[in-house]
């Protein structure tokens, strides 16, 4: 019993692990984030995105930065790109399988790796803040979380709605607003 419920147990970790939003951060520590109340986006922003899918993470960005007190204008304090690419990410667990034994001085082993699971595709989404002013970067973080092409339009929100909540969980930095 108990070896079933450590099994059952090792399994949804597996599966949480497999799907969860991994974001990297980076910021201009001198930047004074009070300062910034206003944003915009990049005319020429090129997403890397489908249509749908901008669309659909420029609406959950707008609803999370407004939910902060930011407010969308046409002359900004701040403008943000976003990039993004998919990219297939090759099996990451091993099963290692040991033999070895000894004779007196003598030792030997042989040694297996097998690759458990297929490759899996995984969306990388940077989001770039940059002073409207002075034309700098003083915000950065980059997502990387499993993708499915093949999901449904509700499910796509809500796998972008995850990312937008993981990057900007820390935004801004150290709660300074």
């Amino acid at each position: 019993m108990a070896l079933r419920y450590l099994l059952f147990v090792g399994w949804m970790a597996l599966i949480v692990s497999c799907s969860a939003v991994r974001v990297n951060y980076d910021y201009d520590p001198a930047t004074n984030f009070s300062n910034y109340s206003t944003y915009d986006y990049f005319i020429d922003m090129e997403t890397g995105l489908s249509q749908l899918d901008e669309k659909r993470l420029l609406r959950v960005l707008d609803s999370m930065l407004q939910a902060k007190g930011y407010l969308l204008y046409g002359e900004p304090d701040f403008l943000i790109n976003i990039m993004s690419q998919e990219y297939q990410n090759g099996p990451q667990n091993n099963v290692g399988v040991g033999l070895g034994g000894t004779n007196r001085n003598m030792g030997g082993g042989v040694s297996i790796g097998i690759p458990m699971g297929g490759n899996q595709w995984e969306r990388q989404i940077q989001f770039d803040f940059i002073d409207a002013q002075k034309n700098t970067l003083f915000w950065q973080a980059i997502s990387e979380s499993p993708f499915r092409e093949n999901i449904s339009p509700l499910e796509r929100e809500e796998q972008l709605r995850k990312v937008v909540h993981k990057v900007f969980s820390k935004f801004p930095p150290n709660a300074k607003r």
